[in-house]
């Protein structure tokens, strides 16, 4: 066994340091470490995460290893890597060897929006410039952004095959890369075994984690689907609980999944309401109804059916929405703004997080015990709510939406060592004006009966409630299930307008900070001008996109034509009905918020107009790739006779390059090119 006796010997010279270590990870410069590199021409080498097994772990994910374990740089294992590629827009990551898909189905969702991947994943970093075999990533780490440095050796089998997460392009390393600094912050590869698809989502986000138990979903969840879809929100969601064995029907047990899209088609004259999902194995899928050999299939139009349906075993399917509700067990829906599941219109949040501490003895009273005296839950640390509606400010009779967000910090620098201890909140209500300095006395919750409380603690990293409470002031109490218990916490507000903090503490008044949503109120437009006409024409189209204000386009606002609606109404119009519906208005909007956002980056001099550099760099930045002669044929085909090009020819070249990029995914069997048949050439060059 001489991968075992190497571990044992590596394992035991860092136990020393392990031993009453702190949760925190070391904090180290990265522009200093790159800078010292660079000048001494040499590779970064990171002594805190080294290139040895006690990195990978200490229990059965060595037996797992391949018998020649190496550690290589991607320099080392691609004659041209790159770091991250436009190119590679669609979902491209595989699980390796690792028990971490709820991670990876996590990093998928994360891949669907580029802005907040940015975020996470710093872009501009590369195996050219600059390069010094070290590279940085960003988490959200209990209510901080936490930069994470690691070097980029990894480990591979004797072939120099990645032995944890790979793309599918070979040459592409971001993902490996950011998978093992989440092993960093997470203490080895080993701690990202088991997990939630909510843990990584917060983590890459700071977000809002709403979780389903699809068992008990609200009659309204294709609503809360559809609006989640529309907004900057990640969705995952896992199988009922097994050992990751495959099923008859294709699905894996005790698996996590990533939520790509929905999609509402019309069959047999009535609607049939289909999800779309990704194994994060890259492969595997359902082989129900909407599955890719599924006859179902010929039920829709040939342009409806080019669009959707992609024939290959590479994890992507589609399966209606009560098959899903039926083969999955909970649904996780993460969101930058907490405004999902209730309709409390307004452009703003506000925010507050408040860190505090259950110690042993002092503030770890634990839960209300019914029929015994209540000596020890006040102990626990309080904290104090006073919310308003904002279009008043001050107290004003109508409920507002609240949410609060209870986390518990780590309890060791490894994830897996400690688990998480069963946490909640009780909330009550306060009738009068209390003395900050002094927590309230044991008999106030003798007398008073708590508006909420926990019906079951739970041990999961976050717990979190929707409230809509009466303006006024209210009590939180976070607490573990049994008293004594020792652990860290966050504790998060979100509502309107709100001030608070913990009383019987010198911690003072935490001021909020305020939360924009773009999206938010326009899809309750949206939803007013589609209840007087369930679906448009190009006429009423063309009147929407020429009635709102543009406001990332600065003074130069666009005028949509009713040519270029015609346009952009055959892209979208996959049943080939001459109109719109609300949902596909939806998948328009956020493209349009995208283009917006790269045209106005690329529009340097506020012309209103991209020329043919800037049009590489905008197309770019949206994730089309297009060379440099198609792109220069594209301004002569969309642009003005100065070759130049404005934001509505923008979206037209955007949305059909899209397009077709999307169609030729579905219809390629080698990736180079595919066969058509003259129908369907004809209606994807004529109709688009």
């Amino acid at each position: 066994m001489p991968l075992w006796s190497s571990f044992q010997r590596s394992w035991k010279r860092g136990q020393k340091d392990l031993v009453g270590a702190s949760p925190q990870l070391p904090r180290q410069d990265y522009e200093a470490l790159q800078e010292r590199c660079l000048r001494d021409g040499c590779l970064f080498e990171d002594d805190t995460f080294p290139a040895t097994l006690s990195s990978i772990g200490s229990g059965h994910l060595l037996q797992k290893l391949p018998g020649h374990l190496q550690w290589r740089r991607p320099t080392e294992l691609h004659i041209n890597p790159h770091f991250y590629s436009a190119e590679s827009k669609r979902l491209d990551l595989c699980q390796g060897l690792l028990g971490d898909c709820w991670f990876l189905a996590a990093l998928q969702a994360l891949t669907l929006h580029q802005d907040i991947l940015s975020q996470v994943v710093p872009l501009n970093q590369s195996f050219t410039k600059n390069y010094a075999g070290i590279f940085q990533f960003r988490f959200w780490h209990f209510g901080k952004w936490v930069p994470v440095v690691i070097d980029d050796r990894l480990p591979v089998n004797e072939a120099g095959q990645l032995v944890f997460v790979s793309s599918t392009f070979k040459n592409l390393f971001w993902g490996a890369l950011l998978e093992k600094a989440y092993a960093k912050l997470c203490g080895s590869y080993e701690d990202l075994q088991r997990g939630q698809v909510s843990d990584a989502l917060l983590d890459f986000t700071g977000g809002v984690t709403v979780t389903i138990k699809l068992a008990e979903a609200p009659g309204n969840l294709w609503d809360i689907l559809t609006q989640a879809t529309y907004g900057r929100t990640l969705i995952g969601c896992q199988t009922h609980s097994g050992n990751e064995r495959v099923l008859e029907n294709g699905l894996v047990d005790g698996h996590a999944y990533t939520v790509i899209g929905i999609r509402k088609v019309t069959c047999h004259h009535k609607p049939e309401y289909l999800v779309k999902l990704r194994n994060p194995w890259g492969k595997v899928e359902w082989k129900g109804d909407w599955s890719d050999s599924s006859r179902t299939w010929e039920l829709l139009s040939p342009k409806e059916k080019i669009v959707l349906l992609r024939k290959k075993d590479d994890g992507e399917f589609w399966m209606t929405l009560q098959d899903f509700k039926a083969h999955f067990r909970l649904l996780v829906i993460c969101k930058l703004t907490p405004g999902l599941l209730s309709h409390d219109v307004g452009q703003t949040w506000s925010y507050t997080s408040q860190e505090g501490r259950w110690e042993k003895g002092t503030t770890a009273g634990g839960p209300i015990k019914l029929h015994q005296a209540r000596d020890t839950f006040w102990r626990n640390p309080q904290f104090l709510l006073s919310i308003w509606r904002p279009q008043e400010g001050r107290m004003f009779p109508m409920p507002c939406s609240v949410l609060v967000s209870l986390l518990q910090k780590p309890r060791h620098r490894h994830r897996n060592r400690k688990p998480h201890l069963a946490i909640g909140f009780y909330l009550f209500r306060m009738n009068r004006f209390h003395d900050d300095q002094k927590k309230l006395p044991p008999e106030f919750f003798l007398q008073n009966t708590p508006l909420s409380f926990p019906e079951v603690f739970l041990p999961e990293k976050e717990v979190s409630q929707e409230l809509w409470l009466e303006p006024g002031t209210y009590l939180i109490v976070p607490c573990t299930s049994e008293a004594w218990q020792e652990s860290e916490f966050v504790l998060r507000v979100f509502s309107r307008k709100h001030i608070f903090y913990e009383i019987g503490s010198n911690s003072g008044v935490v001021f909020s900070k305020e939360i924009v949503d773009q999206t938010e109120g326009h899809d309750e437009i949206f939803t007013k001008l589609f209840e007087k006409c369930p679906e448009i024409n190009a006429a009423q189209l063309q009147r929407i996109l020429n009635q709102l204000t543009w406001s990332g386009l600065g003074s130069t606002q666009p005028l949509f034509s009713l040519d270029a609606c015609q346009g952009i109404l055959a892209l979208l119009d996959l049943n080939a009905s001459g109109t719109v519906s609300i949902q596909e208005f939806r998948d328009l909007w956020k493209q349009l918020m995208l283009y917006q956002a790269v045209f106005h980056k690329q529009d340097s001099n506020r012309s209103g107009c991209l020329n043919w550099s800037q049009l590489l760099a905008a197309t770019k930045d949206a994730g089309i790739v297009l060379s440099d002669d198609i792109c220069l044929l594209m301004l002569i085909r969309y642009g003005g006779p100065k070759l130049q090009m404005d934001f509505v020819s923008f979206v037209l070249l955007m949305l059909r390059a899209e397009k077709t990029e999307s169609v030729f995914q579905n219809l390629t069997q080698d990736g180079k090119g595919i066969y058509l048949q003259k129908p369907e050439w004809q209606m994807m060059t004529l109709y688009c």
